[in-house]
């Protein structure tokens, strides 16, 4: 008699679609923008290391591990960056003597180029501070953007403001999820020294009245340590557990209009402390063009009674155009 084999079933697994990013707010019904942060020419390992604390602080919509070639020209990465739907260029390079940043709207400009006067890393602003704090989710949503200081009317300072308004995705107050404020990028503008300060910070709100002791408790769900303790009102009451609330002060609190995280009820007050994570710039702003990388000249400073910053304008001037002919 024949024998029937049983055959095992394979179970069918639907593979998981991946989720493409969208171009188009859902919110706002404007294009999201997103940016390329690469070097022109040689960088020395610290601008490298800018280079990738930049290209982190334009998440989500940037090219974090944008791949970079010596025979990559400046057309190359334009010829990408419009299928990928790419509107802003960030451009690292050094002279002999000093770092600059430009910054374009792509395809068509404008270009504003900007001389580092000073600049920090990311680690070294870690260094500094005596608790780092870096959530893992904090680099999931955009920074908000500040501007301090443009408000002069004077042109070159008005595209300024322009650029980087546009280079994060805009938001509106009314629907905006208090949870996705997780950074802010702030530039001030210095009128004496006509420099500006570019910081990056990350947002943390603290419910007022509440001790740091009962605000870890509560975040990380971990049974606390009471054996020395004679009864549980102790770990509230006793001297060093209920005095640590920080950030009381009224000019620093906020009344929340929906929950943030576990502490943070709607309805309730929250001190908002600002910590830097890096990097740190100070900026020049040297030469607008209307073009990328060319074009007629909008903004230019010029160094008649200095030889050597002349020189070095000449230098970064023209590494500017020999990337342009090599397009």
């Amino acid at each position: 008699m024949a024998r029937f084999r049983n055959k095992k079933k394979v179970a069918f697994v639907k593979p998981a679609k991946k989720q493409p990013q969208q171009n188009v707010d859902h919110v706002t019904g404007d294009k999201i923008p997103r940016s390329f942060v690469f070097s022109r020419l040689k960088l020395p390992a610290t601008l490298k290391q800018l280079q990738a604390d930049l290209r982190k602080m334009m998440l989500p919509y940037t090219a974090l591990n944008l791949k970079e070639k010596k025979r990559n020209n400046l057309k190359d990465f334009l010829n990408v960056a419009g299928p990928m739907g790419v509107t802003h260029f960030l451009m690292l390079s050094k002279t002999g003597t000093s770092p600059y940043l430009r910054v374009a709207r792509t395809p068509q400009g404008p270009t504003l180029t900007f001389k580092i006067q000073e600049y920090s890393l990311a680690v070294d602003i870690a260094n500094s501070q005596l608790r780092p704090r870096v959530p893992k989710d904090l680099f999931k949503n955009s920074p908000l953007i500040v501007l301090s200081g443009f408000g002069t009317g004077e042109q070159h300072l008005k595209l300024t403001t322009i650029m980087f308004q546009n280079i994060f995705p805009a938001i509106d107050i009314n629907t905006v999820k208090l949870s996705s404020c997780q950074r802010i990028v702030l530039l001030n503008y210095n009128k004496e020294t006509k420099l500006i300060d570019f910081r990056h910070y990350s947002i943390r709100l603290q419910p007022v009245g509440v001790s740091r002791r009962i605000r870890k408790f509560v975040q990380s769900h971990k049974v606390p340590d009471l054996r020395s303790l004679e009864d549980v009102s102790d770990f509230i009451t006793k001297a060093g557990y209920g005095s640590e609330s920080e950030g009381d002060e009224e000019a620093a609190t906020v009344s929340l209009a929906s929950d943030v995280g576990r502490v943070n009820k709607a309805s309730t007050k929250s001190a908002v402390k600002l910590q830097e994570i890096g990097p740190r710039m100070t900026l020049d702003l040297i030469k607008i063009e209307d073009g990328l990388c060319a074009g007629t000249v909008i903004f230019v400073i010029s160094f008649a009674g200095n030889g050597d910053q002349k020189k070095e304008q000449e230098e970064e001037s023209k590494a500017s155009e020999d990337d342009m002919m090599d397009d």
